[in-house]
């Protein structure tokens, strides 16, 4: 035992010193979530600012009907209203991205209105999100119209509006603000920390076997009293501690860019903030344990079998995309944690990620994906002792 932690330090220490492995274990995770939500906020707060306060630019084709909302669209500052253009005018206009919006009066309107039937109004728009600001100022404006007309119509009939309200339908979310907040980034949270461990454990993984057969250091560490089981554990160790504090720095990293915004309200922030309590973060450093354990032994594995660090890097990359995938189907809509996704590594960690900021981690399915992390764990560190054990991979040619 004491013969493992001596080379632990010793890895340790040759590995706080390479540039790299600082790079992926400090630098990265330290500052990628401040700057990634400065920036995203900023740009998101700049473009939705930008869409509410700009003057909208609608066509109009009255056909000689609605004139009252003519006179609402030119009477509206920040509308600039185009007029007197042929549908196929407007419709191009529109895919051109001249105008906001197309409106388009039935010939018939005011003949439907005045028959108390519905007069017909064609909105032409461009948009590929579900959420577009411009449409929906637009859409607000024909929304004021039509509620101007029908308190026009009720009120030449002599009724009440509430007539047509038959049913009082209240909606009453019992999610917390803490479950919703988790809603929305609970997916892509873990998706960043389990990328955080890969990388942070990379670099050390292939400086302590495939740099150091480069540089001719891991024959001389073969040839000490020490054994290759112990060796092996000691950097074995230095690679999950590297890549368990990549993910702790990229936590602090978040909490520094969380506090920054300054935009969002005080008990969004603060619902926010909660999801970074000591129980959630100990939860999940538990869970990242054995998956950066399973990490190493990987990277280990086939680190020992490079010749030479850019062999390794080489080789090693393309594993993220197996890393990725996984991490990936845990953002998916509907994807839960379940009796079967708990057994699937990466995927059980983003999933239970998922439920612990939210604040409903089932106990039994949490037990369940730390079953599966511990064993792949134990698979790994067993597959690596094999390689690390055969002399052939060991003492490949460079």
């Amino acid at each position: 035992m004491k013969t493992t932690f001596t080379i632990f330090k010793k890895e340790l220490i040759d590995s706080i010193r390479d540039r790299r492995t600082l790079m992926a274990m400090v630098v990265i995770p330290l500052v990628m979530f401040p700057l990634l939500i400065s920036i995203s906020s900023r740009v998101i707060m700049s473009h939705v600012k930008k869409a509410k306060e700009k003057t909208l630019e609608i066509g109009l084709l009255t056909n000689d009907n609605a004139l009252d909302l003519r006179e609402m669209l030119k009477g509206n500052d920040a509308v600039r209203l185009i007029e007197y253009i042929t549908i196929e005018e407007g419709r191009s206009l529109v895919e051109q991205d001249s105008l906001d919006a197309f409106i388009v009066i039935d010939k018939g309107f005011d003949r439907d209105v005045a028959e108390q039937k519905q007069g017909k109004i064609s909105m032409y728009y461009k948009s590929a999100e579900d959420r577009d600001i411009e449409r929906d100022r637009v859409e607000e404006i024909l929304e004021d119209y039509e509620e101007k007309l029908r308190s026009a119509r009720f009120e030449s009939l002599g009724l009440d509006e509430a007539i047509i309200q038959t049913v009082n339908l209240s909606k009453h979310n019992l999610a917390s603000i803490k479950e919703r907040v988790a809603g929305v980034i609970g997916g892509f949270l873990p998706y960043l920390f389990i990328i955080f461990c890969f990388t942070g454990s990379m670099y050390p993984a292939i400086d302590l076997a495939a740099g150091e057969k480069e540089r001719g250091t891991l024959e001389t560490l073969l040839t000490s009293p020490a054994g290759k089981f112990q060796i092996l554990m000691g950097k074995f160790g230095v690679v999950v501690l590297t890549g368990i504090l990549s993910a702790a720095i990229s936590i602090v990293g978040l909490y520094i860019g969380i506090i920054q915004m300054k935009e969002i309200p005080a008990e969004l922030l603060n619902s926010i903030l909660g999801i970074l309590e000591a129980e959630s973060i100990v939860l999940l450093l538990t869970l990242l344990l054995p998956l950066t354990a399973f990490f190493a032994g990987i990277l280990l594995s086939v680190s020992i079998l490079a010749k030479s660090f850019k062999e390794a890097q080489s080789m090693l990359t393309p594993l993220m995309i197996v890393v990725i995938v996984p991490a990936f189907i845990g953002l998916m809509p509907g994807m839960e944690l379940t009796p079967k996704t708990a057994l699937i590594p990466i995927l059980n960690v983003s999933l239970a990620t998922k439920s612990i900021i939210a604040g409903n981690i089932n106990g039994a399915l949490l037990a369940e994906a730390y079953v599966s992390l511990f064993a792949i764990a134990g698979l790994s560190l067993y597959s690596c002792s094999r390689v690390f054990g055969n002399e052939k991979s060991v003492f490949r040619e460079a």
